[in-house]
């Protein structure tokens, strides 16, 4: 389980740098094309921002349900197993 956590934390680090680098080469990009007007550049950097939180809003809630899933499952699981123990002392 232990290294479970260790390949996350890989995983999740190498997604944040690259989430990093690429708004970092976007401000780049937007800082140095002199052909846009400034709020074209703004209109575009609001674009993302706003399309990154409702990503991270997507993710998040897919997790969660995810999550809930996986808890009612294993309340099923106790269930069954509570029900099958007092069976096999009944008889």
């Amino acid at each position: 389980m232990h290294n479970e956590s260790k390949e996350n934390g890989m995983i999740m680090f190498i997604n944040s740098a690259g989430v990093v680098l690429a708004y970092l080469l976007l401000g780049v990009s937007l800082w140095l094309s002199v052909d846009v007007p400034l709020a074209t550049k703004g209109y575009w950097g609001m674009g993302i921002v706003l399309l990154t939180i409702s990503l991270i809003n997507v993710v998040k809630y897919k997790f969660d349900m995810r999550m809930n899933a996986d808890r009612i499952n294993r309340i099923e699981e106790a269930r069954n197993e509570k029900m099958l123990e007092d069976a096999l002392r009944e008889d």
